[in-house]
């Protein structure tokens, strides 16, 4: 199996509606880029599943952090495919390291306790994977998708879906070619993966979520 198709399978099984939208990227290459994105949330995500001590998973979101270094410098730890894949990655599409930063002192701050940051958690990826897609000058246009995203996460659907008018208003300025970086919001609460995917393939038509 190759790293693309390991990645790939991670993300499949760890965040089966993300990788459904990830199939509306036409291009081989971005989606592959997008997948990896998304391969590393998996690996931050799957942390407090294994170590139940927040000190010892501390360490390991720590380990993290410092191989950031590496993927920014371009030079990953070797034989690891998330990292050589993000390193491959952020060098290509010239993205910014303080979402990744950001995104991991947010999961320190979960396993000691402290408040769930939407922003880190949700629109900070979200707006990494627009960019991926699509190039910088986006960012406003899915803020408020990232938050939607982050509460429908956290179960404050209410507030979610308070959201979805001025979602749509602003993701008018969205290129289609980064939809699909936002497709997944449309199958928030769909069951099956043939109704996830028919809502989704809605969305990307009618570039609204």
């Amino acid at each position: 199996m190759s790293q693309s198709d390991t990645l790939d399978a991670q993300v499949q099984a760890a965040d089966p509606d993300r990788w459904l939208s990830s199939r509306f990227v036409a291009d081989e290459g971005a989606r592959a880029d997008l997948v990896a994105l998304y391969a590393f949330e998996a690996e931050l995500l799957n942390i407090p599943t294994r170590v139940t001590q927040p000190l010892l998973a501390e360490m390991r979101f720590v380990w993290w952090r410092q191989q950031m270094d590496g993927v920014f410098a371009g030079v990953p730890r070797k034989g690891h495919p998330v990292l050589e894949a993000l390193t491959d990655m952020v060098g290509r599409r010239a993205l910014d390291r303080a979402p990744f930063d950001a995104l991991i002192d947010a999961h320190v701050g979960r396993v000691h306790g402290e408040q769930h940051d939407l922003d880190a958690f949700y629109t900070g990826p979200m707006q990494a994977a627009v960019r991926l897609l699509a190039g910088p000058g986006h960012d406003d246009a899915v803020g408020g998708a990232g938050r939607m995203w982050g509460l429908t996460q956290v179960g404050r659907l209410d507030e979610a879906r308070a959201l979805r008018f001025a979602v749509n208003r602003d993701l008018k300025s969205l290129p289609p070619t980064a939809f699909p970086a936002v497709a997944h919001l449309a199958a928030a609460g769909v069951t099956g993966e043939g109704g996830k995917r028919l809502r989704m393939t809605w969305a990307s038509l009618t570039g609204r979520i």
